[in-house]
């Protein structure tokens, strides 16, 4: 959006400041872990937070409260992408899978031996840690193991489950929390001065940064042509398979976090007509007349299928025909049928 602020990466977010001081705490004791991971929802402020340490671990005249000053030799260098003393840990661009692979950490493990060239330690960013193959992640846990004296590993993930127990209990856990509505929309008011920040807070799942930087004027557009799309299909007007094939086109994965947002506000309206909590709290008239007409075992099974299928896009299936399969359901069950089971 042209009208965002770029958010400094000097100091934490407000929501993020008691993880910032458990962190500040632990260096001045000396006590900082030399393996950190940093867990939370998409968007509200982890990579945020984990710059934030970086610059301040590198900046050469950091404030009392921890915050990188923003203008030493060291700063400057952050700022511009150079600084010798921060490594970046990642997929490979050109590789599909979009893991990080054996052979990334084991480039990674040969420069972490290495002392700081400038600055009293060395970073590394690890992120997606979550995307770490088994490989990899066994050639990390060498490292966490055995780290060398200045080097802090810095884990970045949405699904930290999915990392072996032995590198999770490596590290020191901290979850970056999503904040109150409140301090959310106090926060993004500063930012941009729009009047439907509530709405764009609620699609992003209460998520500040992923509402600032993903629920642009474009995609709520998109969102309002695909919402009027699944009400149509709900009233028998469109075609499941032409409305599924827009569906594909526009992105299959936001589509399925999409769909499964709007049968869960259809669902919450069947228990509660005055429901306070809806993802999409400008739909619920429609959503409401939705809930008086659908079963609610079949709502409740098509809501599985919507939920087992976002795995299913990482693995090798028909996109389409799994779009398809679920416009079809949708319908159905809109229809009052019930839908297929898992």
């Amino acid at each position: 959006m042209a009208d965002n602020k770029r958010i400094p990466e000097t100091s934490p977010l407000p929501w993020a400041r008691e993880v910032w001081a458990q962190l500040q705490g632990a260096r001045q004791a000396g006590r900082l872990a030399h393996g950190l991971l940093f867990s939370g929802p998409k968007g509200v402020g982890k990579r945020h937070l984990v710059a934030c340490l970086a610059q301040s671990l590198l900046c050469r005249s950091p404030g009392p409260d921890g915050n990188a000053c923003g203008q030493c030799a060291d700063c400057l260098l952050l700022a511009a992408g150079n600084h010798p003393d921060l490594i970046r840990v990642g997929p490979d661009p050109e590789s599909k899978s979009g893991e990080i692979a054996i052979g990334v950490v084991r480039l990674f493990a040969e420069r972490e031996s290495l002392t700081p060239s400038r600055a009293a330690w060395k970073v590394a960013l690890i992120d997606p840690a979550d995307r770490l193959n088994a490989s990899a992640a066994n050639a990390l846990l060498k490292t966490l193991e055995e780290p060398a004296g200045q080097t802090i590993l810095c884990l970045v993930g949405e699904r930290m489950g999915d990392l072996p127990a032995t590198i999770r209990s490596r590290c020191l856990q901290l979850k970056v929390p999503t904040p109150t509505e409140e301090v959310a929309l106090d926060w993004l008011r500063t930012q941009s001065a729009r009047q439907d920040w509530p709405l764009r807070l609620r699609l992003a799942h209460g998520a500040p940064l992923r509402a600032l930087a993903e629920y642009d004027d474009a995609l709520m557009e998109q969102r309002r042509a695909r919402l009027q799309g699944f009400l149509d299909l709900a009233a028998g007007r469109v075609d499941p398979l032409s409305e599924a094939a827009a569906w594909h086109k526009f992105g299959d994965k936001l589509i399925l976090e999409w769909l499964a947002s709007w049968i869960c506000d259809v669902l919450r309206l069947m228990v509660d007509g005055e429901a306070v909590r809806l993802d999409s709290p400008d739909q619920r008239s429609a959503f409401a007349a939705l809930a008086q007409r659908i079963d609610p075992a079949s709502a409740h099974r098509l809501l599985k299928r919507v939920i087992d299928g976002r795995p299913l896009l990482e693995a090798n299936v028909n996109h389409q025909l799994l779009l398809e399969s679920l416009a079809i359901d949708w319908l159905r069950v809109s229809q009052g049928g019930n839908a297929r089971r898992p």
